[in-house]
């Protein structure tokens, strides 16, 4: 185990070292740098005032989605408590550092064992609660000399991880730190199974289900959206990058009485005004915003330059197309789409997501290979009412028949954790 710990030892230092370096030219090394730097005396002077603290972490923006019901689910039935949630990555915190649903949003401090033992012990957290993965020794390991409860939710599991190669005991031994582990399905309960270790674990679901529902229950209507389509067919596309960009070009610019929404994933000034040379007709939303509804009819392409929104727009969709697909990282998040009832079309590269190769196979959505097999699904759609509406019900039976993670976490913690305040000592010193 020792020569384990040395060698993550030497990762951290190395890791932290790089970060510095490249926050000479890297802004969000920067970020990462700085917001650490400026919450330092800040994590002593939180105005806990002896409530009972739970503690959410979450690596980036879409861990926090997965566990952002959880936590609201958590703070209605338990609402004295001061919440904490942190970030790893400044890509979470900067969109979220002001979220409501929290009483601070703090960065997680740098993950040395001097670091995490500073921080558990300004929080003297009753719960924590991991997002999905990011398996940080020292925070672990101070948690569990504390006795604190941490449960890891909406987790997933491959025989390709650490957790099933011989190098890796360290990450088997994190494993161990959690009280509870709640599983997205039963390919990872099955994974957990062959480590033959005592280890409690559930197979919940995915509480990303439940945040979209969440969202498509309580979101905002946007009127300008459907002012904009009108009596129109609208393709919303999503989360765009250059390559889905240009698969779609030729379809939204030649199609007859098509409107398109476009919210790409980047909306830096350069990236919108590639897509305004790509595309015909086109106006940014906060343009559209200063012009009379009669205007509208003028444009056919509308670019959203904001973020935020986007979740909310697939409801006025007739078809919509999450991007990410033809990038080898994959496509983004269908569920945001597919909760609203609709048929979902995106790229080839899906099959690292388990909720796109599901849709998929439910016939909710629709996998394309070229701009013309784009064409003509999305042809078919428009044309063929069975197809249509098959497409549509898929989509929301699937979303809705795997939704109920959160309660089924939150029933756990009911049941089993003593949400109390904590006021353990350390044992000995952590960190090895």
């Amino acid at each position: 185990m020792r020569i384990y710990l040395l060698l993550y030892h030497a990762f951290i230092f190395i890791y932290t070292a790089g970060i510095r370096i490249a926050s000479i030219w890297n802004e969000k090394a920067a970020q990462w740098i700085s917001g650490r730097r400026m919450q330092a005396r800040e994590i002593d002077l939180l105005p806990i005032n002896n409530r009972k603290v739970t503690w959410m972490h979450c690596a980036s923006l879409g861990e926090f989605e997965q566990g952002r019901p959880l936590l609201e689910a958590l703070r209605s039935e338990f609402p004295g408590h001061y919440y904490v949630v942190t970030f790893f990555s400044p890509s979470g915190f900067e969109v979220q550092k002001n979220y409501a649903g929290a009483d601070k949003v703090l960065y997680l401090p740098a993950p040395t064992a001097a670091k995490a033992r500073h921080f558990v012990a300004a929080l003297q957290p009753s719960l924590v609660i991991w997002v999905k993965y990011e398996y940080w020794y020292h925070y672990l390991h101070e948690l569990k000399q504390r006795g604190i409860p941490v449960v890891l939710v909406s987790a997933i599991f491959r025989e390709r991880q650490p957790f099933f190669k011989w190098y890796g005991e360290l990450h088997r031994r994190m494993l161990q730190y959690f009280e509870h582990v709640f599983v997205q399905d039963e390919a990872s309960a099955e994974a957990l199974r062959l480590l033959n270790m005592r280890l409690a674990y559930t197979v919940s679901g995915d509480t990303r289900f439940d945040r979209v529902v969440q969202i498509a229950e309580s979101g905002e209507p946007i009127p300008m959206i459907e002012a904009f389509r009108s009596d129109h067919p609208l393709l919303v596309a999503g989360s765009t990058w250059q390559d889905d960009e240009e698969e779609l070009d030729h379809y939204c610019n030649t199609r007859q009485g098509l409107k398109t929404v476009l919210a790409p994933h980047h909306i830096d000034e350069g990236h919108l005004l590639d897509i305004e040379k790509l595309f015909k007709k086109t106006i940014r939303f906060s343009r559209l915003k200063t012009l009379s509804q009669d205007q509208f009819p003028n444009y056919d392409v509308l670019i959203i330059d904001n973020i935020g929104m986007l979740s909310r727009m697939y409801r006025y969709a007739t078809i919509c197309y999450v991007g990410g697909g033809f990038g080898d990282d994959g496509v983004h998040n269908v569920l945001e789409a597919a909760v609203y009832g609709k048929p979902v079309i995106h790229g080839p590269e899906y099959d690292k997501y388990r909720e796109a190769i599901e849709l998929v196979e439910t016939g909710g959505s629709f996998p394309v290979n070229t701009a013309l097999e784009l064409e003509a699904t999305c042809n078919q759609l428009l044309t063929e009412e069975k197809i249509y509406s098959d497409a549509c019900a898929a989509s929301m039976n699937y979303v809705r028949s795997n939704s109920g993670a959160t309660k089924i976490i939150l029933q756990y913690i009911r049941e089993n954790i003593s949400i109390r305040k904590n006021v353990a000592s350390p044992v000995g010193k952590s960190g090895a």
